[in-house]
């Protein structure tokens, strides 16, 4: 019992106990089983977590959320890239179940049915994390995309603009939905919503340069852009000072999520500030009183988000 403590809570230990066993430990090359464990507490201590990207900074924010409310809780994660795929997402959901885990942390709420029966058959948790479920016996933490994207464009018209597009890549559903926004506002305004180039490339700086080229070449009337993501909206920027395009005298130009690069952009971009890190932190607390049996009454929780007004639009 004494060496079960040392190892799993070494604070209950007196130093003198608690030396003898690490020395131990040490000389055996002991390495406590993960499996038994298990067996025994019919908890693993193991969450699935499955994002879109690895290397897009809005869901790095998003896993050092989870990360600080799991750590202190004595939680792992096993972190799955689905490559906006909902085939990747399927087979990792497969190979994850495989190690029991307590619960999943799983970005969006478009993955299949089959997935969903899956995952209740297994009896595991899941929280959605981005994307505001409508149905009652889902759990998500997020914000509505589609409400981010008609507030961003409103700003955009009551600012004088009249002749909007959009520009996305990537194309995934929280994309869409904030296209959805943007058409909606200028539906409702009256105006053209159709000025707007699509493209499913993963998206880039450099990719939307490119894309602010089309848009000129497409629409050569247009003088606002809402750009589906930072990455885009920086692009366009560096694209308008190329070609001696005064932003936002000539083109407003607008993003989305508010990376850190955005406030310092010369000028500074207009964007929709979301609460990233939050999500990611809120959602595995949501988790965690999901296992401990004390759910919210609320199974949505919508943290909302913020439009930045800065110098771009």
């Amino acid at each position: 019992m004494t060496v079960s403590r040392a190892l799993k809570n070494p604070a209950q230990v007196l130093p003198e106990a608690r030396a003898r066993v690490e020395a131990a430990v040490a000389e055996l090359g002991y390495v406590p089983s993960h499996a038994a464990r298990t067996l025994a507490s019919s908890r693993s201590r193991v969450v699935g977590v499955l994002v879109p990207s690895l290397s897009n900074e809005v869901f790095v924010d998003t896993l050092a959320g989870i990360q600080d409310c799991l750590g202190p809780a004595g939680y792992q994660f096993l972190i799955g890239n689905t490559n906006y795929s909902a085939d990747k997402q399927a087979e990792l959901v497969s190979t994850y179940l495989t190690h029991a885990p307590d619960g999943f942390l799983v970005t969006g709420i478009d993955g299949s049915g089959a997935i969903r029966q899956r995952l209740s058959a297994a009896r595991v948790p899941v929280v959605h994390m981005y994307d505001l479920s409508r149905t009652p016996d889902q759990w998500s933490v997020g914000f509505s995309q589609q409400r981010a994207g008609f507030t961003l464009t409103k700003y955009l018209l009551e600012r004088g603009y009249r002749r909007p597009g959009f520009i996305a890549a990537q194309l995934d559903p929280r994309t869409m939905q904030r296209r959805a926004g943007f058409r909606r506002a200028l539906r409702e305004a009256g105006l053209d919503p159709d000025v707007e180039i699509l493209t499913s490339e993963p998206s880039s700086v450099g990719l939307g340069s490119k894309l602010l080229a089309r848009m000129l070449e497409h629409a050569p009337a247009c003088d606002a852009v809402f750009c589906c993501n930072d990455d885009l909206a920086l692009g366009a920027l560096f694209e308008c000072q190329r070609r001696g395009v005064l932003v936002p005298g000539q083109m407003a130009i607008a993003g989305f999520n508010d990376l850190p690069p955005s406030a310092w952009a010369t000028p500074s971009l207009t964007t929709i500030t979301t609460p990233r890190y939050q999500i990611g932190f809120e959602a595995a607390r949501l988790l965690l009183q999901i296992l401990d049996g004390h759910p919210p009454e609320r199974n949505h929780i919508d943290l909302r988000f913020t439009l930045t007004p800065r110098e771009s639009a």
